[in-house]
C-alpha cells in the first residue's frame, strides 16, 4: 500500500465529515486509489465513533479503530501507527488546523529523499495572544533543554516513511512526545512552511492542565538538564548557608548576636522550598522509571471496524 493516513480523534463528531472529504481528494490527487485513512477514536463522550463506524462500512479504505478509554492524543496516535501499513504514512490532527492540501508537496520532498517530512507553522490563525505566547516560549525553552535538535513551531502533523515508523514504533516509552522522537531518529528530515488555520469545529481539547502535562513529557523524555540544574542550584544553596553559618560564627564570637525568630524563620523556609523543588524534580523521573518498569501496553484496542469487502493483511 503507498498512503497510510492516521488520524487521532477526541469528541470531533461536527468536524469528521469535512476532514474525510478533504482528505480523500487530497490522497486521490496523490495516490489514486492506493491509499487508507485509520481514524482512531480516544475514548470520545459524543458520536466521534459512530460516526468513524459509518464511514468504514460505506468506505474500505477507512478503518476505524476504538480505544477502550480515552489514553491520551499521543497514545492514540500511537495505536494509529502501529496499525499503519502504507509505505508512508501521513500524520494529522481531526480538527483541519493543519491543511491535508499540504500532502502532495510533502510527497515530493520524500520523493527527492527525505524520510520524514514535517509541517512548520508560520502563523497561528485563530488562537489567543496566551496560546500563541506559551507556544512560543515552550518550543524556545524546551530547545534550550533537550538534547535533540527539535524543530521549533512543529507539531505532529507530518509524513514519514515505513523505515522511520518501524523505527518509532520500535520505541516502547510510555510517556512518549512523538514529534521529540521523530527528531530523534534522525535520517533526512525536511520542513514545509504553512500558515495554520482556526479550528473547524468546537473548541482546542488542550486545555492549560494538560498543555503542562505535554511539556513535561517533552522536557523529561528528552533531556536531564533538569536533574542538572537540582545539582546545580542544591550547590548553590549549600555554598550560601555555609557563608551563613561562618556569618554566624563570627558574629557570635565578636558578641554581635541578635535574637530574634523572623531571620531563623526565613532561612529555613527557604531552604525548605528549595529541597521541596529539587524533590519535585527528581520525583518526576523516578515516577518515570517506575511507570516504565511496569510494562503496561501503551493503550488497549476495544474494536476495529472495516469494510466487509476491505481485507487487512497483518492481525491486530
Amino acid at each position: 500500500m503507498q498512503l497510510s493516513v492516521v488520524v487521532p480523534c477526541y469528541n470531533e463528531e461536527n468536524g469528521l465529515d469535512a476532514l474525510r472529504r478533504r482528505i480523500v481528494a487530497a490522497c486521490q490527487t496523490c495516490a489514486a486509489d492506493d491509499y487508507e485513512i485509520v481514524l482512531v477514536n480516544d475514548g470520545s463522550s459524543d458520536r466521534t465513533w459512530d460516526v468513524m463506524a459509518r464511514f468504514s462500512a460505506q468506505d474500505p479504505r477507512v478503518v476505524a479503530v476504538n480505544l477502550s478509554r480515552n489514553h491520551g492524543h499521543q497514545l492514540a496516535l500511537s495505536a494509529g501507527l502501529s496499525l499503519a501499513r502504507g509505505d508512508r504514512v501521513f500524520i494529522i490532527d481531526a480538527d483541519l488546523q493543519d491543511p491535508p492540501e499540504l500532502l502532495g508537496e510533502m510527497m515530493a520532498r520524500m520523493d527527492a529523499g527525505a524520510d520524514v517530512v514535517y509541517g512548520q507553522r508560520i502563523e497561528r490563525q485563530g488562537e489567543t495572544r496566551f496560546k500563541k505566547l506559551s507556544a512560543y516560549l515552550f518550543y524556545r525553552v524546551l530547545d534550550r533543554l533537550v538534547d535533540v535538535s527539535i524543530p521549533t513551531d512543529t507539531g505532529d502533523f507530518r509524513l514519514m516513511s515505513r523505515r522511520a515508523l518501524d523505527v518509532l514504533n520500535a520505541m516502547p516509552e510510555h510517556h512518549r512526545f512523538i514529534r521529540g522522537m521523530v527528531s530523534w531518529l534522525g535520517f533526512r528530515q525536511e520542513a514545509v512552511p504553512y500558515a495554520r488555520a482556526p479550528r473547524f469545529a468546537d473548541s482546542s481539547k488542550y486545555p492549560l492542565a494538560k498543555m503542562i502535562r505535554f511539556a513535561l513529557d517533552a522536557i523529561t523524555g528528552f533531556s536531564i538538564r533538569p536533574l542538572r540544574l537540582a545539582s546545580y542550584l542544591g550547590f548553590a544553596v549549600s555554598l550560601i548557608a555555609l557563608v551563613m553559618m561562618l556569618y554566624a560564627l563570627i558574629s557570635y564570637l565578636l558578641g554581635n548576636t541578635v535574637s530574634g525568630w523572623t531571620s531563623m524563620t526565613l532561612i529555613i523556609l527557604a531552604v525548605a522550598s528549595v529541597q521541596f523543588m529539587l524533590m519535585g524534580v527528581i520525583g518526576e523521573y523516578l515516577g518515570r522509571l517506575y511507570m516504565e518498569s511496569k510494562r503496561r501496553p501503551l493503550y488497549i484496542i476495544d474494536e476495529i471496524r472495516t469494510s466487509p469487502s476491505a481485507s487487512r493483511s497483518q492481525s491486530i
